[in-house]
């Protein structure tokens, strides 16, 4: 029951931020810059201001599923981002650039984050197989429940650490978009501003996940040293 509740908690605290972020992205696509630059443009010019001649600005599919992937060293700007000249594009843009920008000066967050990104793939398979096992009574007799929610606070303690260590390379890269783009003079004034509220409830989409997976964490370990 208490997992049940954290879940329904946390999974409606996501949808009104996410609905919030699209909100604030739709609200800002509608106001162009005086720049004039599409998204691929603004990429661009960070990576050149940057130095960094070795990753390329692709378009990408949907919306607002912009990012960067540090192993083909390319940054996928969704539809509404790559050739618009929205505020919202420009933030977005310059936010993926953030990353790259990251991964070319050894970011130590980020570093972190991605020799992390095996275990969390392999905790939250295990979490699955586990979570499918209690439910449905799978393993009852064979396994007992103390290992259960030993596996189940490990894997959700990589998680919550993966979930954390986000959050720092997510806000620095957008801190490192809005330098860029107010001394490139790319946003400024209202438009500075814009920017910076798109990226900012962004942000708070990844605070959530971090509670969410910090309070899953705390309920099974616990759990299980309540049942040791």
């Amino acid at each position: 029951m208490g997992y049940m509740i954290i879940m329904g908690v946390f999974t409606v605290a996501g949808m009104i931020l996410s609905g919030k972020l699209k909100s604030v992205f739709n609200k800002y696509s509608q106001y162009g810059t005086a720049s004039g630059m599409t998204g691929k443009e603004v990429a661009e010019a960070m990576l050149s201001h940057y130095g960094i001649t070795d990753v390329k600005v692709v378009p990408g599919k949907g919306s607002l599923t912009d990012h960067y992937n540090p192993q083909t060293k390319t940054i996928a700007l969704s539809e509404p981002v790559y050739n618009a000249r929205s505020i919202s594009a420009a933030a977005v843009a310059a936010h993926e650039c953030g990353h790259a920008v990251q991964h070319a000066t050894a970011y130590p967050a980020l570093t972190m984050r991605s020799s992390l990104v095996p275990v969390v793939n392999f905790s939250a398979k295990a979490q699955q197989f586990v979570m499918m096992g209690m439910f449905m009574g799978i393993g009852a007799g064979m396994v007992s429940p103390q290992l259960m929610l030993g596996i189940l606070a490990a894997t959700f303690g990589v998680t919550a650490l993966f979930s954390l260590i986000t959050l720092p390379v997510e806000f620095d890269a957008s801190k490192r978009a809005l330098a860029w783009l107010d001394e490139s003079g790319v946003t400024h004034g209202a438009e500075y501003d814009g920017a910076k509220d798109a990226l900012w409830w962004a942000a708070m989409t990844y605070v959530s996940q971090a509670l969410m997976a910090l309070a899953m964490f705390l309920f099974f370990a616990l759990r299980f040293i309540g049942n040791d």
